[in-house]
């Protein structure tokens, strides 16, 4: 049994762009990184003072309960 080789060979034939981008393109994806950027110190925000501002109301309101209370006996 004869077995014949076989060679392959691979050439580049791709030509690396000068532009990667278009300008538009990297104006969307700046467009994307504010946007992205706004909504993740919105979030921030709604996480960490609201909370506070609605856990501190109800501690007040829970405390003006207790003295109404403490104040009706």
């Amino acid at each position: 049994m004869l077995r014949k080789k076989l060679t392959v060979t691979f050439v580049a034939t791709f030509k690396i762009p000068e532009n990667m981008f278009e300008f538009s393109q990297y104006l969307g994806f700046l467009l994307f990184l504010t946007i992205l950027t706004m909504g993740f110190w919105l979030m921030f925000f709604l996480v960490s003072f609201v909370s506070y501002w609605v856990g501190g109301a109800a501690w007040e309101r829970f405390k003006e309960k207790k003295a109404k209370k403490q104040q009706s006996l």
